[in-house]
């Protein structure tokens, strides 16, 4: 199942778990909209792989099944790329 991480592994922008504006990888790491495009480029930095929109759990199995607490963040994922 996966995670549904909170935020924005580059600049720790809240990404809900409904949220249309996150993107991951198949590792999971998360990134909002703008960073995967204007910073990233469509490719995870900690894998290289493809980074895609992220499901959207139905709010209904959120209760029994909710998403993660625990932030990723890396400040220096800008200067990265």
């Amino acid at each position: 199942m996966l995670d549904l991480r909170p935020g924005c592994e580059c600049c720790d922008k809240d990404l809900p778990p409904d949220s249309e504006d996150a993107l991951i990888c198949t590792f999971e790491c998360t990134f909002c909209a703008d960073c995967a495009t204007n910073v990233l480029h469509g490719t995870c930095p900690n894998c290289g792989g493809e980074l895609v929109t992220r499901p959207r759990r139905p709010a209904n199995k959120l209760a029994n099944n909710p998403a993660s607490t625990q932030r990723v963040f890396n400040p220096d994922c800008a200067k990265q790329h």
